[in-house]
């Protein structure tokens, strides 16, 4: 098991993602390479390490998490830190990917890779993720409905994540990749006021059409 036992303290700035608008690009093309590079028999194992890592070296210790994404430290410093501290209690696996992030400055988004890494995994178990939005909390019961009803209809094996949405009114919002299947009320109101207003719009306009052009005439 990880444990953090470096306590040196630096001035450090841990950059936004969305300061890097392609982080999710390059995050991709970092967890496919670390999925690559691990045995099929390997992987879950692997990417379990990885999570542990995160939640100990980052979530649990936020001061060595500043440190190892700092911009503070110069990529030496940074590699002996991952010596020093990760390397005796992590595989050498993971560390070596570590240290390969840390010499392409891009330990910053060790989180973003790790989010990849996931839904590639899920892909290639025939699985993916979908986020169901609602205004209150779903029972087990309707949560399974609904994984069942999605499988039958996109064919393929749903990783539902909840989202409590208050501007979410009757209904679910549904959200695969891209796309959003919206069903909640709010939305099904806005299409019929659209239909409402074509209509009447249709009507006036038939109205003067038949007032500019009499019968008869």
């Amino acid at each position: 098991m990880i444990r953090v036992t470096d306590q040196n303290q630096v001035k450090t700035h841990v950059p936004s993602v969305m300061e890097d608008p392609s982080a999710t690009t390059i995050a991709k093309v970092y967890a496919k390479a670390f999925l690559g590079s691990i045995q099929e028999s390997d992987k879950d194992s692997v990417i379990e390490e990885f999570a542990q890592f995160l939640n100990l070296a980052i979530t649990e210790n936020p001061a060595f998490g500043k440190m190892l994404t700092s911009k503070s430290l110069n990529k030496d410093e940074r590699l002996s830190l991952i010596d020093r501290v990760l390397a005796p209690h992590a595989s050498e696996l993971l560390t070596n990917f570590l240290r390969v992030l840390s010499r392409h400055d891009r330990l910053d988004i060790l989180e973003q890779i790790f989010t990849q890494i996931n839904k590639l995994r899920d892909t290639e178990a025939g699985k993916k993720a979908v986020l169901v939005r609602s205004a209150f909390e779903l029972s087990e019961n309707i949560l399974t409905s609904i994984q069942e009803r999605l499988k039958e209809t996109l064919g393929f094996s749903p990783v539902i994540k909840t989202l409590i949405d208050q501007s979410v009114i009757g209904g679910l919002v549904i959200q695969v990749d891209d796309t959003v299947y919206d069903g909640s009320l709010r939305t099904r109101l806005k299409q019929l006021r659209g239909r409402l207003s074509n209509r009447s719009i249709h009507e006036i306009q038939s109205g003067r059409d038949r007032f500019s052009h009499p019968e008869g005439n």
